[in-house]
């Protein structure tokens, strides 16, 4: 198979925060509540078609957020980063308003922030089409 583009998508945070469960969902369209907690890093490949080009993604999972910010931040390229709060069914639950997620990313100058439900699905296809948006964009520039 030919791609136009292939790119590495790196889904970090901290453990138990939703990482496999939404790769899981965008690859498989299938919510698995008992997925093993992956310490470390956990490997997806997908397929996405965007305006007519053929892109493959691939995810690894990892944790340490400002580790990852550091390393990003000291390329010279631009790297598109979306911070996207999960879990968004358990509205009842919610410690972080959407409000103070969109204040967090601004704050970081990350280029996007949003709510997603892997349980439900809501928004987690969005999540990637955004991301994968971005990174055909900047590749288009390079």
């Amino acid at each position: 198979m030919t791609y136009d583009a292939i790119f590495k998508v790196v889904v970090f945070g901290d453990a138990g925060c939703g990482k496999t469960t939404l790769t899981k969902r965008y690859v498989t369209d299938l919510f698995i509540p008992d997925s093993k907690m992956t310490i470390g890093v956990d490997f997806e490949i997908t397929d996405v078609r965007f305006n007519g080009v053929f892109v493959k993604l691939c995810q690894s999972s990892l944790s340490h957020v400002h580790e990852w910010l550091s390393v990003i931040n000291g390329n010279d390229i631009h790297i598109p980063i979306i911070l996207v709060g999960g879990k968004a069914d358990l509205d009842k639950y919610r410690e972080i308003s959407y409000k103070e997620g969109l204040k967090v990313a601004n704050s970081l100058d990350l280029n996007y922030f949003m709510e997603c439900s892997s349980k439900t699905g809501e928004n987690v296809e969005k999540i990637f089409e955004k991301l994968t948006e971005m990174m055909v964009k900047i590749a288009i520039v390079y």
